[in-house]
C-alpha cells in the first residue's frame, strides 16, 4: 500500500486544525481507500489551545505525527522542517488548516501523480481576497520571473503534490530560509498546475499579515536571483557614465556660454540627495544579500523541536533539529 504525507503547519488553529485533521481523514477514507494516510502537523508554539488538540488526537490516533515547535519559526521553515518526517511514496508539501487550499482536490493530485507527474501543483486560477493583494502578488511575481533563470507561476504556493524523488531533491537545499515553492520549481521535474479558487477564510484570523508578505517576498527575490547586484553595478556605471559627461558639458558652458552654464548650490544639492538615495538603496541590496550570506554562515539548527509525538525515527535525508530535551543534556 502506497503511502500520501500531508503537512499542515499550524499557529493558534484551535478553532481549525480538528476539522483540517478529520476532513483529511474522511476524504482519504472515501475517495483514496487505497493510500494509506501520513499526516504531520507542525505547531509554531502556538498560545491557545492548539497543541492540547493536537495532544488528544495523536494520543487516539498513532498515525498521527505532531512536531511541537520550541517558538514560532514561521510557516516556511516549520514545513520545510515537517517535510524531513515525511516517509510517504508522494509528499501534499503544504495544506493549511484554514482549509482555504481545498483538499477536496488532493484525490485528483493522486490521480495525475500516478500517471507519472512528478509536480502536481494547485494554481489558484480566482482568489476570494481583496483586489489589491491580487495586484501585489502579481507585481512581485512578474518581478520574480523578470529576474530569475526559472517560471515562478504567479498563482501557485506549496500547495503541492511531489514525488518522493522531488522531496529528496527538495530537502537537498541547506537554506536557513527556505522559499519552499521557488525551490521545487527551481528542481525541473514533469509539472502540472490544476486551476482551483482560493477560499475565504471560514474560521479564525489569518497570522499570514503584511509584514510577513514582505519578508517572504523580499527573501524569494534575493533567495533565487543576482539581478539586484548586477542591477546596482550597471546603474553604478552609468550614472558614473553620465556624471563626466555632465562635467565636460558644464566646462564647455562655462567657457563658451558661460550665460546658461549651470551654476549655484540648487544643482550641488539635488544631485547630492538623488546620489544619496541611490547609494541607500544600493548598499540596503547589498545588506540583503549579507543578512543572508550571515543567517546561513552562522548556521545552528533551522527548528528547535519542543517535543515529536508518534515520531520514532526521523528520516535521514537531512540533519533533524534539537528539541529542547536534548539541548538540556
Amino acid at each position: 500500500m502506497k503511502t500520501i504525507s500531508v503537512i499542515s503547519p499550524c499557529f493558534n488553529e484551535e478553532t481549525n486544525v480538528e476539522i483540517c485533521y478529520q476532513t483529511v481523514r474522511q476524504i482519504f477514507a472515501n475517495e483514496l481507500p487505497e493510500y494509506r494516510l501520513e499526516h504531520i502537523f507542525v505547531d509554531n508554539s502556538s498560545t491557545d489551545r492548539t497543541p492540547a488538540i493536537l495532544r488528544e488526537l495523536a494520543t487516539n490516533d498513532p498515525t498521527l505525527k505532531v512536531v511541537l515547535n520550541a517558538r514560532n519559526f514561521g510557516p516556511f521553515r516549520s514545513t520545510f522542517n515537517g517535510l524531513r518526517y515525511a516517509t510517504g511514496d508522494a509528499i501534499l508539501v503544504l495544506l493549511p488548516v484554514d482549509l482555504q487550499d481545498p483538499p477536496e482536490l488532493i484525490p485528483q493530485f493522486v490521480r495525475h501523480w500516478e500517471k507519472g507527474i512528478d509536480v502536481v501543483a494547485g494554481a489558484r486560477s480566482q482568489r476570494q481576497e481583496p483586489l489589491l493583494m491580487r495586484l501585489s502578488r502579481g507585481l512581485f511575481y512578474r518581478i520574480v520571473n523578470a529576474l530569475s533563470d526559472f517560471r515562478l507561476s504567479p498563482d501557485v504556493g506549496e500547495f503541492q503534490l511531489i514525488d518522493r524523488k522531488v522531496l529528496t531533491a527538495v530537502l537537498s537545499h541547506n537554506d536557513h530560509y527556505p522559499y519552499i515553492r521557488g525551490i521545487i520549481a527551481s528542481c525541473g521535474f514533469t509539472r502540472l498546475e490544476i486551476p482551483y479558487t482560493w477560499l475565504m477564510r471560514k474560521r479564525g484570523v489569518s497570522k499570514y499579515n503584511l509584514p510577513r508578505l514582505i519578508d517572504t517576498a523580499l527573501n524569494g527575490i534575493f533567495s533565487f536571483t543576482k539581478a539586484p547586484l548586477r542591477f546596482c553595478t550597471l546603474t553604478g556605471f552609468v550614472m558614473s557614465a553620465f556624471c563626466i559627461l555632465f562635467a565636460l558639458v558644464s566646462a564647455l558652458l562655462y567657457l563658451f556660454a558661460p550665460d546658461v552654464a549651470p551654476r549655484g548650490t540648487t544643482t550641488m544639492i539635488v544631485a547630492l540627495f538623488f546620489l544619496s538615495g541611490v547609494q541607500l538603496t544600493f548598499i540596503g541590496m547589498l545588506g540583503e544579500y549579507v543578512m543572508a550570506i550571515h543567517s546561513q554562515v552562522r548556521g545552528g539548527p533551522m527548528v528547535i523541536e519542543r517535543e515529536r509525538l508518534n515520531i520514532e525515527t526521523p528520516t535521514a535525508y537531512s540533519p533533524v533539529p534539537p528539541r529542547i530535551a536534548d539541548l538540556a543534556l
